[in-house]
């Protein structure tokens, strides 16, 4: 499972460093280069709800399997592409792949422990995915190299050699044929939300240049849908969603924490990437390695994050994390062109800080207090709120870029003013920690 999780995390790091490559053999524009990681998301974050579902439903380990196999041919695919609309989709099928993926592996881990052991499995598997997105970094600037296609040919190996060990080794359910038996899944609602959620997606990426009717009546035919969703969910049999389930607040708070989270990270890294290449001229492997010190994460989430769990509870260490990711992005905002590596290393020093002491601890808060028949859409929520979370984060840079550009702003003053993007999603994830933390207090006194 953990090996999945890291798959995933290499395959997206890896195409961070690669776009400016992408862009020089396959010439596109800024608003589409954004594309081809909002492709994989958008896919990944619009079916991972239904992927979940569907290993509570017809098995983990059957799920697993399958979303593993099509993983890989997409992504042997995606290595083939001679046109950015070949790319994207490759991108975008990968991304549903996962999304059926990720959900079935982490509730293989929620299920199969419990208590501390349960919490300290979650941190190292998180930690690993995490890790994956690090190395990424640093492989993605050495395969680009020989040439962007590289980037697709390594997670291809890597899911190989995952299948062929998965098939002997992840064992069978007991109860896999009768929850087959009984199962339905929601195929309606998982493709009413996905389409709700592109179209929200699309609207705010193209708002800084589309005419504001566009914009409006975008928004307008996204919020219908989403609309349309709930409808679906009420009268569904066996609805993609249970309602009841957001009745846990540590759910809910963990879901818009990873969101926010996820959507300033991937957006400070694209402004990153676009900058240290485009306007200081790096390589992309100095890009890749200058990166490296974010990968910290991976040592500090399995060794450290679950004592300071244990010492000061997990919305205490969630808050502490989401707290570095806004420094982080402060630091980096009087960003200039005659920076040194020096001045820029606090920034990412920090922000592989915050998800070590974040990104686990969301992933117990989102999953501790549902049952285990539930667990996979638990984790479908999660992986959907880090997912969408993500493409918003991307989108709304983007757009900043792209409006900024149109104002005549010049090299170091667009990226600048895209960073408050970041900024602003990691204040309003450490005002929705702050709150847990003050609830809990209060819950303590009475």
């Amino acid at each position: 499972m953990c090996g999945a999780i890291f798959l995933e995390g290499i395959d997206v790091g890896m195409f961070n460093v690669a776009l400016p490559s992408i862009r020089a053999d396959l010439p596109m524009e800024t608003g589409e280069l954004q594309w081809i990681i909002s492709a994989y998301i958008l896919g990944y974050g619009g079916f991972v709800l239904l992927g979940g579902r569907a290993a509570d439903l017809f098995g983990r380990r059957r799920v697993f399997l399958i979303a593993l196999t099509v993983f890989l041919a997409f992504t042997g695919l995606g290595a083939l592409a001679t046109d950015p609309w070949m790319l994207i989709v490759a991108r975008a099928a990968t991304g549903v792949a996962a999304a059926f993926m990720a959900p079935a592996g982490l509730s293989i881990i929620t299920t199969t422990f419990t208590g501390a052991t349960r919490d300290r499995a979650v941190l190292i598997y998180s930690g690993v995915g995490a890790g994956g997105f690090s190395v990424g970094l640093v492989a993605g600037g050495l395969l680009t190299m020989f040439g962007w296609r590289w980037v697709f040919i390594a997670p291809l190996v890597i899911a190989a050699a995952l299948l062929a060990i998965a098939v002997p080794f992840i064992p069978r359910a007991a109860n896999a044929l009768a929850a087959l038996s009984r199962g339905r899944l929601d195929v309606l609602g998982g493709l009413t939300v996905t389409t709700a959620l592109v179209v929200l997606v699309a609207g705010i990426e193209g708002a800084p240049h589309r005419p504001l009717l566009t914009t409006v009546v975008t928004f307008a035919i996204g919020a219908l849908l989403l609309l349309a969703f709930v409808v679906v969910e009420r009268r569904a049999a066996q609805p993609l969603v249970r309602f009841g389930i957001f009745r846990h607040a540590n759910l809910v708070r963990a879901n818009l924490g990873a969101a926010l989270l996820a959507g300033g990270f991937l957006g400070f890294q694209f402004v990153v990437a676009l900058y240290l290449q485009e306007e200081l001229g790096w390589s992309v492997l100095e890009t890749s390695l200058a990166l490296l010190v974010s990968g910290i994460d991976v040592i500090i989430a399995p060794l450290f994050t679950p004592r300071l769990v244990a010492r000061f509870g997990t919305r205490r260490v969630i808050l502490g994390g989401l707290v570095l990711a806004a420094l982080a992005y402060a630091l980096f905002l009087p960003v200039a062109p005659d920076w040194t590596y020096a001045m820029m290393f606090p920034s990412f020093l920090a922000i592989g800080l915050a998800f070590a002491f974040a990104y686990g601890p969301l992933t117990i808060a989102a999953t501790e207090d549902v049952e285990d028949d539930e667990q996979g859409l638990a984790g479908g929520l999660l992986y959907t709120g880090f997912q969408f979370g993500g493409a918003i984060g991307l989108a709304v840079v983007s757009g900043l870029l792209v409006a900024l550009e149109s104002t005549e702003a010049e090299g170091v003053e667009a990226y600048r003013g895209a960073l408050f993007g970041p900024l602003v999603f990691a204040i309003a994830a450490v005002a929705i920690a702050a709150g847990g933390v003050l609830r809990r207090r209060a819950v303590s006194r009475v």
